[in-house]
């Protein structure tokens, strides 16, 4: 076919309008996204925050509204980091599901196989204000009962006070073995920090490395997940958004500290925590979420099977739990994620084969407005990028 110089012209041009027409939506969506969220920085309900959305093949928006430090009017940038808190649960349950690939451990294996510890632990069988009694469990805890909060074991030790990170894990994990099981193992959901650490202990003596070397050669490195960290260096603590609560009378949000964790932030005698000691970026959070949604690879990098991904994501808390949990992930089904203390989201929904990571730093909302900031960035972002 013999297209005039006049033809090619006007294909060109109208190639370049579709482009600029394009891009002009694209960049109206992702202003939908951080315009959603405004009013709520400018009501003082949210300080700020980051928001990403992505599919498979690539990051679709990471937007950013209000203030990482307010005080100073810092506002949010792309690579400002926050702690992510219990979002550390899904990570160290894939971490595990890289040992079940290679066949060095099975979800059903019991706990005291790897930990002899936790041998002749036993459970509350009746307990009131005089006496309390104790009897042996149907069955040891498995690892599959640690990692889906099915265990019986409480959510923290006397020993991680005042603040979560004092001891060594292997310490902390001995204290959780001297405690009886809250129920039988399988009966019950009962949210504990102390089973997902119980895991990372486990990932430590299979493996031969310590927690925080595993997760950063098997996972971080592979992903590019260069600002995931349990301890951050001087620098890294400047990037880290203020974390934020209702002052008194509820008027307003204030500064606050993060209570769970010891400070500095920067000290290297805090220790890891494979439940919820996690720092980490919008986009750092976003790569591990694709990896997901991509069946357990990303960019050519193999992390986990698709196998393992189901398992990860589906519901191992048994038909008679109401509760859906998988390895380290929340479920419903259709989507799987996990929330953080200080009010992180990542969700990853494989129908709409979309990864939405929320990133803000409040501990808690002042009022009931600001139970409407994460479905107000969901909703947004599922109608500007969804199918």
């Amino acid at each position: 076919m013999f297209l005039s110089r006049h033809m090619v012209h006007a294909f060109n041009c109208s190639l370049m309008l579709a482009f600029i027409i394009w891009v002009g939506c694209l960049q109206g969506a992702e202003a939908l996204v951080a315009k959603s969220l405004k009013p709520f920085v400018d009501s003082k309900v949210l300080a700020g925050a980051v928001t990403l959305v992505a599919n498979k093949e690539k990051v679709l928006s990471i937007e950013t509204v209000g203030y990482s430090n307010v005080a100073s009017k810092t506002a949010m940038s792309e690579d400002t980091l926050f702690w992510i808190a219990s979002m550390s649960k899904p990570i160290t349950g894939c971490a595990m599901m890289i040992l079940v690939d290679e066949g060095k451990v099975s979800l059903d294996d019991p706990v005291e196989k790897y930990l002899p510890e936790f041998k002749g632990q036993m459970v509350v069988e009746k307990k009131d204000a005089s006496q309390v009694v104790l009897k042996k469990p149907a069955h040891p805890i498995t690892i599959r009962n640690i990692l889906n909060h099915t265990s019986g074991m409480p959510f923290k030790t006397l020993i991680e006070n005042p603040t979560l990170d004092l001891h060594p894990l292997a310490t902390r994990v001995q204290s959780y073995a001297m405690v009886p099981l809250d129920f039988e193992p399988d009966t019950k959901y009962q949210y504990s920090n102390c089973g997902i650490n119980t895991a990372g202990r486990i990932i430590e003596v299979v493996s031969g490395k310590p927690y925080e070397e595993f997760m950063k050669t098997r996972i971080f490195d592979p992903l590019g997940m260069k600002d995931t960290f349990s301890v951050p260096n001087a620098a890294q603590v400047s990037r880290i958004a203020k974390s934020y609560k209702s002052n008194r009378d509820k008027s307003d949000i204030e500064e606050t500290l993060i209570s769970s964790l010891r400070y500095p932030l920067d000290d290297s005698t805090r220790q890891p925590m494979p439940a919820g000691g996690f720092f980490s970026s919008a986009r750092d959070v976003g790569q591990f979420a694709r990896m997901v949604l991509n069946g357990g690879t990303l960019d050519g990098k193999k992390i986990l099977s698709e196998k393992a991904v189901k398992a990860m994501t589906s519901k191992q808390t048994g038909e008679s739990i109401a509760t859906g949990y998988g390895v380290g992930f929340s479920t419903n089904g259709k989507t799987a994620g996990h929330g953080g203390a200080y009010s992180t989201n990542m969700t990853i929904d494989f129908e709409k084969g979309l990864v939405f990571v929320f990133m803000v730093q409040n501990a808690g909302w002042r009022n009931d407005e600001g139970k409407k900031i994460l479905p107000a960035f969901m909703e947004t972002a599922s109608k500007s990028f969804g199918k």
